[in-house]
């Protein structure tokens, strides 16, 4: 990777010239770091001292054509820099898949909190898009054997990439379809299952932001007319895949947390239990198979 060192004087102006042209700070400080390899911790001490040289993984002008495209095509900025930080990796990214979210991280925090863990088991992400719920457990369950599924062959790619760069001496494999069934040879012996599927009611997702409505593949945003079209599957098909004692935990819409849990109880699921975003709204939900 080369670098070019250049002056903070004419960071400095570069960046105030790009911020005229509209976007948030937030948006092209973060643009500076991933893209540009300059941290922001480092930035903020050229605020305090310009006159202090710093290197740049990727040039200016590069920079300035992300920026722009973001700004006038309303492209996330995490496919057009092809990265993005998550948990205490970076996963690489593209437009076959969600883009991960920081608040979906508190999932893998759950699973790992969970004191019933055995030493070794069988784990399961459906539905893994860039396979970042997928790279956590393996990195941090690595005598367990992990399943990963998807129904987007590019997207189950994507998830194998990162998987090899970010997880290369775990146990895991790779299977293309929808949600459980092509995981058949392992029902009933999944003890744990972590699920972010599409959730957000058809209606909806024509009124998101365009940087993720125009962007973003429907299939992973798209939950059907009450948003819970994939859930219902999830769920049902959960009695007959986990193990006795396994647990299933899930990522939901804002406000479809009661009826979720409901579900999850109807369908016999026992230590039925949410948990909430970084806002503290109930973003998931919790329930042991018996």
């Amino acid at each position: 990777m080369t670098t070019k060192e250049i002056s903070g004087v004419v960071l400095l102006a570069w960046r105030r010239n790009q911020l005229s042209l509209g976007g948030r700070s937030v948006d092209l400080d973060w643009l500076l770091d991933i893209g540009g390899g300059l941290k922001w911790s480092c930035l903020q001490k050229l605020f305090l001292e310009p006159s202090r040289k710093v290197k740049l993984t990727k040039s200016l002008e590069k920079l300035e054509i992300c920026w722009r495209k973001h700004l006038e095509e309303s492209i996330p900025l995490q496919y057009l820099v092809g990265y993005c930080p998550w948990r205490d990796f970076e996963l690489e990214i593209t437009a076959d898949a969600l883009i991960p979210r920081q608040e979906t991280e508190i999932l893998v925090d759950i699973a790992l909190s969970i004191r019933s863990l055995n030493s070794s088991g069988v784990w399961v992400d459906l539905g893994t898009g860039s396979g970042a719920l997928a790279v956590a457990l393996a990195r941090a369950l690595p005598a367990w054997q992990g399943l990963v599924v998807d129904c987007s062959p590019n997207a189950l790619e994507l998830a194998r990439r990162n998987l090899e760069k970010l997880a290369p001496n775990a146990k895991w494999e790779l299977f293309l379809g929808s949600w459980w069934e092509p995981l058949k040879p392992w029902w009933g012996s999944i003890e744990l299952a972590l699920v972010n599927p599409p959730y957000i009611p058809s209606a909806i997702v024509e009124y998101l932001a365009p940087v993720v409505r125009d962007h973003e593949p429907r299939l992973a945003l798209c939950g059907g007319p009450d948003g819970l079209s994939h859930l219902r599957q999830v769920i049902n098909g959960a009695t007959q895949s986990l193990s006795k004692g396994g647990w299933l935990l899930l990522e939901h819409h804002h406000d479809q947390s009661e009826i979720v849990l409901s579900l999850m109880k109807e369908n016999g699921f026992k230590d039925v239990d949410y948990g909430s975003d970084l806002s503290g709204i109930k973003r998931f939900a919790i329930g042991r198979w018996f």
